[in-house]
């Protein structure tokens, strides 16, 4: 035995033989596919389930009835996760930190949203179903950027 050999040592494997590292199988537009549309049904899901326990899913605002609707159900959810993840993974490929920071202060403001519905002048069946929106917007949030995050890291 030389000098130079270490006992008990494996033999380097060559990179090519490498077996390949697992990944998500989604690339950033994929998620974020998958986030806006996760949370349009989850609150869709929310949607109907208040209106099928009797909520009104009216909210008053300067003395004028605000109906919630499908369609504003469905651009609530998706149109804030949208921007606001798109544009944490467009500075995360200047700066990957953004995306840990856009994790936890986006989730973060869509839970602090969740005083709108608090305060807001509506039966408590639609002031439920509102905060539960928000709270899924939250979770949607940090669940999309969480799935990206994780896709880069297995690159």
């Amino acid at each position: 035995m030389s000098s130079r050999t270490v006992p008990n040592s494996v033999p380097s494997v060559p990179a090519t033989a490498a077996p390949p590292v697992g990944r998500s199988g989604f690339g950033w537009w994929q998620v974020l596919a998958t986030g806006a549309v996760g949370a349009a049904v989850v609150n869709l899901v929310v949607f109907a389930v208040a209106k099928l326990a009797g909520a009104s899913l009216v909210v008053m605002d300067a003395g004028e009835e605000h109906a919630v609707t499908v369609g504003g159900v469905i651009g609530s959810s998706v149109v804030p996760l949208l921007v606001g993840t798109g544009a944490a993974l467009l500075l995360a490929l200047w700066k990957p930190v953004f995306l840990r920071i856009a994790q936890y202060v986006g989730s973060g403001l869509a839970l602090l949203s969740v005083a709108g519905p608090l305060s807001a002048d509506a039966d408590g069946g639609t002031v439920a179903a509102l905060s539960l929106m928000h709270i899924t917007l939250g979770v949607a949030v940090f669940t999309t950027l969480r799935l990206h995050r994780r896709h880069r890291r297995h690159r």
